[in-house]
């Protein structure tokens, strides 16, 4: 009898992996970590970031190694730091990025020289050749350093990079003209190829090509150092966690200390001063003030907190004096649950991602065949050695892998970063894309689509009789000692629409069994009870709408006399109306399902405009629904905020989780509306669409981009100068069409929902 295999549970790591160019260097270090046992990686070329999944006995340091061996430097990523002040030393990204500059600006410094003298004959002199020799070494040797650096590391493992073509092609060009100028080689003429753009030397000269030399380092330092900016704005809507508070002022009895925000602990009451940043989640315990939650949920209005009020860590205080007590520090703040999901869905890759990983580990040994290729048919034709030198050069320059690994990370991140703005988190790239597929949605009733407790609907009072302000006012004191979710609703409803003073006391008070309360309010008679007996006209009317719309109808008799009725119930989100219609008119199927009662589900269903109800749900059927619904072809989306909706949000296609639900329903969701706004489904389904155009104008531009430019350049028709110029131009095109993405604004959104 065999052994059957023993599961084993993974765990995940993170790594900062250094040195990638492009989509090769992707496609090498996760093949490179792939060769481990039970290990499967996934690189991000955009954050530099590599996430492995790996059996417990495999140590970090072992994928580090591993990394290290496919030539490029690894390490475990550190927590943010403080940036330095300028009497202090830049470190990390911040030193690299000026080591970076200062090579692209010493690089021009001698580059420029020699491109003018080499493009401009006026300009010639006198033995100009050797000058721009002087000036071109230091280039071909110290300013293209990282790459002839990274092109030899990879020749020692094999393996071929951007960096290859792009040091061979500075090598080659530098190589010819020093033979050119030291031995003159090149200067006999030969067969020229036709419709050449490469300019020559003037005749007598020898033939050099220092221009490319200078110009195609000088090009892609400068393409590089844009692309690397240009990626950071991608990601900056995302650097979540350094938004938090750095230092945090503790109260402990009249003593206040400012102390780093790590020292904090969970049950410590600490200051938040106006203008200042709420440390951590929390509950204020002292104070009132409006707070700026923009961050954490989208909403850009300030919202009114209290005593008893929960607070976000990272929202910003724009009122009076708060005293807040800390429930949840750390890695267990919402604001660190929100970055660790922005993280993840980064991390991630879907198929096409997968597939341009493909054709990018290829890619680099095809454009070296071809480049050896051109340069062995160019000089068997009887070509000058110059020109079919020129030509090889042109292909190693000209080939850009580098915007086919940009094409899709670029565009996840800007999305998912412009996405968390408006208060919708991914928890994955392929949930990006499953949310652009989806053509139906099964959508909760409550909590979803209605507020998901009891709500005043409406109160209709007898015309002639006592006001309806009056009305609510003797019910909600009667109510206000009640314990029934009926009574608490109207008092909290009459004490919130009744601002001018507190309710008034109740004497007697005495709950009805079955049917309400009673009591004396300022010497009157108040009675809420269930209706029964004949009413008058106008509430009769008001109990029919009540009944349709499967509301509780609530009587209230002063001194024995029909005054008014208050109409109970779980209503429908303002939100559930337009977002509904948003789903229609972007083809997506809605079907409510729901564990409530059928009247409940059609009334709201019929407000709705919703043609499908499936009602008294059980979780299990409401798993059930979601398979016959895949059966039948569709694409599904499951919307729930509860534990009964658990189930059926991890079968569906994708699962999208109210942000005010419950943990398992958002932990089994892929998509979470961090507002609790139904409204954000359409935007978010909007978003996933808009990023896949985007993807696919990327991909279209990177592919298309090296189709046209290498035979141009095997012809003769690119010079490398220009070749490297059009490679970082490809790349840059890519990122800033990605960084659109930025600046997408939900359809028709109202001017409390835009962000920045």
């Amino acid at each position: 009898m065999g052994l059957e295999p023993v599961a084993v549970d993974l765990v995940t790591t993170d790594l900062t992996v250094g040195g990638m160019t492009c989509a090769a260097c992707v496609r090498r270090v996760e093949r490179k970590l792939g060769k481990l046992e039970g290990v499967t990686a996934t690189v991000n070329l955009a954050t530099g970031r590599a996430r492995v999944s790996h059996p417990p006995r495999i140590s970090p340091g072992e994928l580090v190694v591993a990394v290290e061996k496919a030539g490029y430097t690894a390490a475990l990523p550190e927590p943010p730091k403080q940036p330095e002040t300028r009497e202090g030393k830049d470190t990390g990204e911040a030193g690299e990025a000026r080591q970076e500059r200062d090579r692209l600006l010493i690089t021009a410094v001698l580059a420029v020289p020699v491109l003018v003298l080499s493009m401009v004959p006026a300009l010639q002199f006198r033995n100009w050749q050797w000058l721009c020799f002087v000036l071109a070494a230091p280039v071909a040797v110290w300013g293209a350093l990282p790459f002839h650096v990274r092109a030899a590391r990879g020749l020692r493992h094999a393996a071929a990079t951007m960096d290859t073509l792009v040091s061979l092609g500075v090598v080659a060009s530098f190589s010819w003209s020093a033979y050119a100028l030291f031995l003159g080689g090149a200067g006999e003429p030969g067969m020229r190829m036709p419709f050449t753009l490469v300019p020559s030397a003037s005749e007598g000269a020898a033939h050099v090509y220092l221009e490319a030399a200078v110009g195609v380092p000088l090009f892609v330092l400068a393409g590089r150092l844009l692309e690397a900016r240009a990626r950071h704005g991608t990601g900056a809507a995302l650097r979540l966690a350094q938004l938090g508070a750095k230092e945090v002022t503790i109260r402990e009895g009249n003593d206040e200390r400012l102390v780093p925000i790590e020292w904090l602990r969970s049950g410590q009451v600490f200051v938040v001063r106006p203008g200042e940043r709420v440390a951590t989640d929390g509950q204020v315990v002292e104070g009132s003030s409006a707070v700026d939650l923009s961050l954490v949920t989208g909403e850009s209005e300030p919202v009114e907190v209290g005593p008893g009020a929960a607070v976000v860590g990272g929202a910003v205080n724009a009122g009076g004096l708060l005293l807040v007590e800390a429930t949840a520090v750390g890695a267990d703040t919402r604001l660190a649950r929100i970055t660790r999901l922005v993280t993840e869905a980064q991390a991630g890759k879907a198929r096409a991602q997968r597939l341009v990983d493909t054709v990018a580990g290829v890619f680099v040994p095809v454009v070296l065949t071809l480049a050896v290729t051109c340069l062995g048919f160019w000089l068997g034709a009887g070509a000058d050695p110059q020109a079919a030198v020129t030509a090889c050069v042109a292909v190693l320059v000209v080939a850009c892998p580098c915007a086919l690994g940009l094409a899709r990370p670029t565009a996840l991140m800007a999305a998912t970063g412009r996405g968390a703005r408006l208060g919708v988190l991914v928890s994955g790239s392929q949930a990006l894309e499953g949310l652009q597929h989806i053509d139906a949605v099964v959508l909760d009733k409550t909590g979803t689509l209605t507020s998901g407790h009891m709500t005043v609907a409406r109160v209709t009072s007898v015309p002639g009789g006592l006001r309806r302000e009056a009305a609510l006012r003797l019910a909600g004191a009667a109510e206000h000692g009640s314990e029934h979710p009926l009574g608490r609703a109207i008092a909290c409803h009459a004490r919130r629409e009744l601002p001018e003073g507190p309710l008034p006391d109740v004497s007697g008070f005495a709950a009805v069994p079955g049917r309400g309360v009673r009591g004396f309010v300022e010497g009157r008679l108040v009675e809420v009870l269930a209706p029964d007996g004949e009413l008058p006209t106008a509430l009769a009317a008001a109990l029919t709408v009540a009944e349709a719309a499967a509301h509780t109808p609530v009587l209230v008799r002063i001194d024995g006399v029909a005054e008014a009725l208050i109409e109970v119930g779980d209503v429908v989100r303002p939100g559930s109306y337009r977002a509904v219609d948003r789903l229609r008119r972007l083809g997506v199927r809605p079907v409510l399902a729901t564990g409530d009662r059928e009247a409940p589900a059609q009334a709201v269903a019929a407000a709705l405009g919703i043609d499908e109800v499936h009602a008294r749900r059980t979780p299990e059927a409401k798993a059930d629904l979601v398979r016959d619904l895949q059966g039948q072809g569709y694409r599904v989306a499951v919307l729930g905020d509860g534990v009964n909706d658990a189930a059926a949000l991890a079968g569906a296609d994708l699962g999208i989780a109210m942000g005010s639900g419950t943990d398992v329903a958002i932990g089994a969701a892929d998509v979470t509306l961090v507002r609790g706004d139904i409204e954000a489904l359409g935007d978010a389904v909007r978003l996933a669409r808009r990023t896949l155009g985007t993807i696919r104008a990327n991909l279209v531009w990177a592919f298309g981009y090296n189709v046209v430019t290498v035979p141009l350049a095997m012809v003769g028709l690119l010079n490398p100068m220009l070749a490297a110029a059009a490679m970082s131009v490809s790349s840059l095109l890519v990122v800033g069409n990605s960084l659109r993405l930025r600046a997408w604004q939900p359809a028709l959104a109202p001017a409390r929902r835009r962000t920045r």
